[in-house]
């Protein structure tokens, strides 16, 4: 298994991070992939990645909503980081666009959004996706890009089955399904019914989306195997047929993680 999206950098991990990357091995994770979410994340993310090379992986990015006033310097900061050869990052990530609470910035997360795709196209690397009520302008925009080489995975997928159709038109891209597959009211089982299961990665989101069984609780990297077999489940193969496809499709999108 791979947890394509963790962000076990963040506070919440700092009295156990170790642990947690152990119960992650004992529970079958290859490795974590550490999307970024703003300037002050970049350093304790590196340090981790430093920490257990060729286990946790960087991107690179500015989440949505963590767009300040200076947004286009932390960007400008952001991109000198990929002009240095050899830099360790995999993807750009966590980007695009949240219209969640907020809606006071549209151009400036457009804007933004339109910066990362094309740091994706220069450096020739995958982009990990954040859109939450905004899946128009996401389709509107990334359909500029349709003749580039773009690829990536569309986070924390929780749309409908024509919202699935619609992203799954762009080839290279996966939809990435956590632990919000495994709640009692979720519709994501029926909408994947519609999606290959060549076409799906597995995340956490960690320490955000705790699947059932540890609903209430922080979410951690092992708690990926409770996605892998909700996932399992649905597309009616064996806990090992999916983890090998899903594993696959991660190694697939995120090319950089087989070369460390």
């Amino acid at each position: 298994m791979i947890d394509t999206h963790s962000h076990i950098y963040e506070p919440e991990f700092n009295a156990d991070r170790s642990e947690v990357i152990m119960r992650a091995k004992q529970a079958g994770v290859e490795c974590i992939l550490l999307p970024n979410i703003n300037a002050g994340s970049i350093n304790q993310m590196l340090d981790l990645c430093h920490q257990y090379p060729g286990y946790c992986f960087p991107m690179i990015g500015l989440h949505p909503e963590d767009i300040t006033e200076d947004y286009r310097q932390v960007l400008a900061d952001m991109q000198k980081l990929l002009e240095v050869p050899g830099h360790p990052f995999i993807a750009v990530g966590e980007v695009g666009l949240d219209f969640y609470w907020d809606t006071s910035k549209v151009k400036e997360q457009e804007e933004t959004f339109r910066t990362q795709i094309e740091w994706a196209i220069q450096y020739h690397l995958p982009l990990s996706i954040h859109a939450r009520n905004a899946h128009r302008q996401l389709v509107t925009i990334l359909s500029e890009y349709r003749n580039e080489s773009i690829s990536g995975v569309f986070h924390c997928f929780g749309g409908t089955k024509e919202e699935a159709q619609e992203l799954l038109l762009f080839p290279d891209f996966m939809l990435g399904i956590g632990g919000v597959v495994t709640y009692k009211n979720s519709k994501l089982p029926e909408t994947l019914t519609a999606v290959p299961l060549e076409r799906i990665v597995l995340e956490t989101d960690s320490p955000y989306l705790t699947p059932v069984p540890y609903r209430g609780k922080r979410d951690e990297s092992a708690y990926v195997a409770e996605v892998l077999h909700k996932v399992a489940q649905i597309y009616n193969v064996s806990d090992q047929k999916a983890e090998s496809i899903t594993t696959g499709n991660a190694k697939h999108i995120f090319p950089l993680i087989n070369t460390h």
